[in-house]
C-alpha cells in the first residue's frame, strides 16, 4: 500500500470495510454511500494490483494480501487521529463542542444540572451528551469525556475516581417494608436478564429470595418510574431514588453495594480549555453536593 497514487481516503475505506465486514456498515461508518464504497474499493484494488477482500455471502473477508497490510493501515489511522487530537489539545479558547458519554440516569439526574450551569457561564461551548451502554473510544474521539462505573484500561487515558454512589432499596412511600431473607408475596423491579449479575441484582436476590421479579429494564429511570407506580421494590442509586418524592427507602438490615464513578479523557486533550473548565465545574459541583 505504498504505491505513488495511494490516498488516505482510500485507506479509510479499506479500514472501514475491514472493521465492519460489509459495504453498508462501512459506508455508514465514514459517511459515504454504499455504491461509492464499492466503486472506490474496486479502484483501490485495481491501482494496487491486489485483491484485498474476498467477497462472501456473509460479507467481506480479508485476503492474505489485505491481512498483510492491515496493521500498516491501522497505524496510519492512529497517526491521523493523533494529528487531530494534537491540534485539539492546543485549543485555549472556551468555544467548540464537547462530546460526553455516561449512563442514562447519571447523565439525566447528575450531569445535566451541572452542564446547564456550565453552559450559562460559557455560551460559546456546546455539549453533546450520549447516554447508552456502549463504551465509547476516547482515542478515536468518539467521546471527549466519559463517565462510567469501572476504571479505564485503555492506553493514554487520564482518569480519576470521581465519586462513590450509595444504592438503597426503594418502594412507593405507602408500602410496608419487606422482610429480609424472605420476600414471599413481594414483587421486584430489576435489571433485564443481560445484566442479572450486577452486584445490586445479586444482592436483592439474596436478601429477598422468594420475591418475584415482575419488571426488568437496563434503564434506571424506567425502574424508578415503575417503582413509583407501586409495581414493586427496586434497588436504585440514591441520587435517583431520593430525588423522587413518591419513593421511600426501605431498610432490610443491610445496604446494597454502591458503585464508584470514574471519569476519563485522552491525554492529548488535557490542554483543551473547554474540557478543563467542564471538568473543574463538574468536580466542584459534586464535591459541594457530597460535603
Amino acid at each position: 500500500m505504498n504505491g505513488p497514487n495511494l490516498e488516505w481516503s482510500d485507506v479509510r475505506i479499506f479500514l472501514a470495510i475491514a472493521r465492519s465486514g460489509t459495504l453498508g456498515a462501512a459506508a455508514r461508518m465514514i459517511g459515504q454511500t454504499q455504491p461509492t464504497m464499492g466503486r472506490r474499493l474496486r479502484a483501490l484494488e485495481g491501482s494496487l494490483g491486489h485483491v484485498l477482500f474476498q467477497r462472501t455471502r456473509d460479507g467481506f473477508v480479508l485476503t492474505d494480501e489485505g491481512a498483510a497490510v492491515l496493521s500498516y493501515a491501522e497505524r496510519m489511522d492512529e497517526e491521523a487521529l493523533s494529528f487531530t487530537r494534537a491540534l485539539a489539545g492546543q485549543d485555549a479558547k472556551l468555544t467548540g463542542v464537547l462530546r460526553v458519554s455516561s449512563s442514562d440516569w447519571f447523565g439525566v439526574h447528575v450531569l445535566t444540572p451541572i452542564f446547564a450551569r456550565f453552559l450559562a457561564k460559557h455560551p460559546e461551548v456546546s455539549i453533546e451528551l450520549v447516554t447508552d451502554a456502549r463504551r465509547y473510544n476516547l482515542a478515536r474521539r468518539e467521546a471527549d469525556l466519559v463517565f462510567r462505573i469501572t476504571p479505564f484500561d485503555e492506553p493514554d487515558v487520564i482518569q480519576r475516581k470521581l465519586m462513590h454512589i450509595d444504592y438503597a432499596l426503594y418502594g412507593r412511600a405507602d408500602l410496608t417494608s419487606p422482610k429480609a431473607g424472605d420476600g414471599k408475596g413481594q414483587t421486584l423491579i430489576s435489571m433485564d436478564s443481560a445484566f442479572d449479575q450486577l452486584p445490586d441484582v445479586l444482592w436483592v436476590k439474596r436478601m429477598l429470595p422468594n420475591a418475584k421479579i415482575v419488571f426488568g429494564s437496563n434503564n434506571r429511570d424506567a425502574q424508578a418510574q415503575m417503582c413509583a407506580q407501586g409495581t414493586g421494590y427496586a434497588v436504585l442509586p440514591c441520587p435517583l431514588g431520593d430525588g423522587d418524592a413518591r419513593l421511600a427507602r426501605f431498610d432490610v438490615g443491610e445496604a446494597p453495594p454502591g458503585r464508584d464513578v470514574w471519569l476519563g479523557y485522552h491525554r492529548d486533550l488535557k490542554r483543551v480549555a473547554r474540557l478543563r473548565a467542564l471538568l473543574d465545574e463538574t468536580v466542584a459541583a459534586l464535591q459541594r453536593d457530597n460535603s
